[in-house]
């Protein structure tokens, strides 16, 4: 029994952290329909955001201090994101809607740059991120079932950042804004809204959330310029199985995946079990395009 719920935690745990690399996609892709292939390059600032707070800590403030080092560099990943990804929307994004793989080609690209960008500034090997002392260990329910501390703060954070997505689109006026632009952009535009301010800050938004998986992707394992290419096409997995521009059918698909994943790599290996979470995608797929949860406005019928 230990065992199952040691797996059961991994599944959960593993979800968790795709839905945190996913939730940024799912408001780009499903608001603006840009296929953003330098997702994961936001997520490898996040990460190196973390290590350079880290060592600014390590340098100039008190050994007392050191454990603090990972809140704050949460907020750094996500604000340093957030402006990058604004200035990315502002630079090149906006001359790219409803040309989807005009914007594959040039965000593909736009990751190149800032891979090597990182490799000149970090260096090309790997680096690692040691975390606080708070996060060392694991809570021990039985003598087979130790959950990780580290994994438990992941999980934590993401449901953080789904209650404040779920606010935002919920319970403000700039939410509401943007799921009118995502279901009838232009009605929305002719009640007065700003499609164009609203683009901006759901890019940067999700950018900014990319930089906070990145950061809690350091508490997993080394970080190096490529990081983010490991994770995008699980990302955009994710967002396409669960339904684009729906948070609920975003956390669903990560949830299905993410346990299924766990279970098959558990009854086979690795290798097979990613085959056949995939193949069941794939047909998933061809029985429901639309994913999951879909969108219902008369603009799509």
């Amino acid at each position: 029994m230990g065992l199952l719920l040691l797996q059961l935690f991994n599944g959960i745990s593993l979800s968790s952290i795709l839905l945190l690399i996913a939730l940024g996609l799912a408001i780009t892709f499903g608001l603006m329909n840009v296929i953003n292939m330098a997702h994961g390059e936001f997520i490898m600032i996040g990460a190196y955001m973390a290590y350079t707070i880290q060592q600014l800590f390590q340098k100039f403030m008190p050994a007392s201090a050191f454990g603090w080092y990972f809140v704050l560099s949460i907020g750094v990943a996500f604000a340093v994101a957030f402006a990058i990804g604004w200035l990315l929307e502002y630079t090149l994004i906006r001359f790219l809607y409803g040309r989807p793989l005009d914007s594959l080609l040039a965000t593909w690209g736009v990751s190149l740059v800032l891979q090597q960008l990182a490799r000149q500034i970090f260096g090309a090997p790997n680096v690692a991120v040691k975390a606080p002392e708070w996060l060392e260990g694991g809570l021990a329910l039985s003598a087979d079932l130790t959950l990780p501390y580290k994994r438990l703060f992941i999980i934590g954070l993401v449901i953080v950042c789904i209650t404040i997505i779920y606010l935002y689109q919920y319970r403000s006026r700039g939410g509401r804004n943007m799921q009118a632009v995502m279901q009838n952009r232009s009605m929305a535009s002719c009640l007065g809204i700003s499609t164009r301010r609203v683009d901006a800050q759901a890019f940067a938004f999700g950018s900014g959330m990319a930089g906070i998986a990145g950061c809690a992707l350091t508490l997993i394992g080394p970080i190096g310029p490529s990081i983010g290419t490991y994770y995008i096409v699980d990302a955009f997995m994710v967002v396409v199985l669960g339904g684009i521009g729906k948070i609920i059918g975003t956390v669903a698909g990560a949830l299905g995946i993410g346990v299924l994943n766990t279970a098959f790599e558990y009854t086979t290996s690795a290798t097979l079990g990613k085959v056949i979470v995939f193949t069941l995608i794939i047909a998933f797929l061809q029985w429901k395009p639309s994913g999951l949860v879909t969108t219902r406005s008369r603009a799509l019928d």
